[in-house]
Parts: structure tokens; sequence; C-alpha cells
């Protein structure tokens, strides 16, 4: 039986952040002034300044234009030319150093013999809120989020994953990796993030094609399925997309819809519209 530490108390910033995204999300059409979402979240328009452009990076403001549909059919209209022309994921010159660089290995289920893989697991912080981080000493294998302070649900969606996998706790492994996934400063081509895809054939060409899809950009099932040489399957791309177990690192969040409509996303779409607008922050930045 699998040991779930005590969950601690969510992250301030976060927590506040989301009632404000949720909040925009509803009324982004009005483009509610910052007092209106201050007084949502029940702070003061200036420590709400203050505490979004701590945990975003820029102002409410920036970020409510962020994750506009608007902004998400500008992204959409650039995919198609940046996905044929980011294969070499960002190591083309100073102006992508805000890329998150990553090394992968890819694992099919037959690389292993079912009960013979053996997973670590952690919690840890995060810009959006606790995540759990799932790793062997090869790479990272799997990222993903707790909601409502419910690691015990978390790590049984990871568990899911590889049904017959052996995982044990084991936060000193996987905090070197999680730092290494949040921390901009640490997003370098000289010491790429490792990652380890664990899935079939046809789902590891979907998530390494989304590991070409730079930050600040966007992509379609559609545009992955003509990537990979399977027009036709944009049904089947969706369904990898959904499998996808590395949050985040695996930049799901940047497939929207063919309208350019923000799409589903597994650990919610609010934290979909936040990680969308907090790499804007970067982006803009020049991170």
């Amino acid at each position: 039986m699998l040991d779930i530490p005590d969950a601690p108390p969510a992250g301030a910033d976060y927590a506040t952040v989301r009632r404000a995204i949720e909040f925009i999300t509803k009324r982004y059409r009005d483009q509610p002034s910052v007092e209106a979402i201050a007084s949502h979240v029940g702070l003061s328009a200036s420590h709400f300044q203050h505490v979004f452009k701590r945990w975003a990076g820029l102002t409410p403001k920036a970020f409510l234009q962020a994750i506009t549909l608007e902004r998400a059919r500008e992204l959409l209209r650039d995919s198609a030319s940046v996905l044929e022309a980011a294969h070499d994921v960002g190591l083309s010159g100073p102006s992508r150093l805000h890329d998150l660089f990553v090394a992968h290995e890819a694992l099919t289920p037959g690389d292993y013999r079912r009960d013979d893989l053996a997973l670590a697991y952690g919690f840890h912080d995060s810009p959006f809120g606790e995540a759990i981080v799932v790793a062997t000493p090869r790479g990272v294998a799997g990222l993903g989020f707790v909601d409502d302070g419910n690691r015990a649900a978390a790590l049984a969606d990871m568990a899911r994953r590889w049904p017959r996998a052996r995982l044990t706790e084991d936060q000193r492994l996987t905090a070197a990796y999680a730092k290494r996934a949040f921390d901009p400063v640490l997003w370098r081509p000289d010491a790429p993030l490792r990652v380890v895809l664990i899935g079939t054939d046809f789902e590891v060409r979907v998530w390494e094609t989304l590991l070409s899809v730079p930050m600040g950009r966007a992509t379609t099932y559609s545009d992955i399925a003509c990537k990979i040489g399977k027009p036709t399957a944009a049904r089947a791309v969706g369904a990898a997309v959904g499998k996808n177990p590395i949050s985040f690192v695996v930049p799901c969040h940047r497939v929207l819809g063919r309208s350019g409509a923000l799409t589903g996303y597994h650990w919610g779409l609010v934290r979909k519209q936040a990680i969308i607008g907090w790499e804007a922050g970067r982006v803009d930045a020049g991170v």
C-alpha cells in the first residue's frame, strides 16, 4: 500500500491567482478592471497587483490580454510555420532562451517488463499549485498537479498510467527534477532536463512533437497529425495528448482547438490558462 504523506497548506499566491483567473475567464469579454478583479478575490488593488506580478511576472492587465481567446487565436495563426521550424527545441540562439530545454528518451511498454518498472514520486511546490513528480534515475516520467490538497488522488492518477509499476516515495530524487522543471533560471541548453517518455510508439511521436512547440506559441491536433505523417489521425492525436503524463514539461497545454478556443486539460482549464499566461510573462520578459 502506498504511503500518502499529509499535504501542506496550499500556496497562497496560486490560490489567489486561481480565483482571479476563474473570474477573468467568465468576464474576459468585459475586460474587467484590476479593481474589479481584486475585489472579487478580497484584496486591495495595490496588494493584488503585487501578488499577481510576483506570481506571473506580468501585471493582471497583461495577463488578461494573454489568456483571452483573441490571444489564443493570435498564437494559433503562427503555429504551422513555427511547428515546422522548431524541431530543434530552441537551440538556435538568444531569442529562444525562454524555451524549456529538454532531452528525452522514449520507452515503449516492451522496453520494461510490466512488473520491472520502479518509479519514485514526491510532492513539490510549483507556480501552479502543489505538483507531483514521478521519476526514475534516468529522468522525469510524470508530472501532475494536486487539487484541493488531495495528494492521494494525484498519486492514484499517476499510478493508473503504469498499473504494475512499483511507486516509492523519494522526495530527494524528485526534488531536483521539480526545481529544474519550474525554475526558469535553470532552463539551460548545456544541462537539459531529462525526461523519459513511456508510451506506445504513436503516443511517443505525439509527445515528441509537443516538445517542438516553443513557449508562447500554440498548435492543434490536426497540425500535430500532419507533422507526424498521419493527417487523418487528429482524433487519435487528441487521445495521445490527453494521456501525456508529463504536464508542463511536455507542453500539452499549448494545444488549442482549431477555432483557437482553449480546449480541455486533464489538470483543469483554469490551470491551463494559468500556465499559458505565466509563459507569456516569461516570453515578454525575455526569460
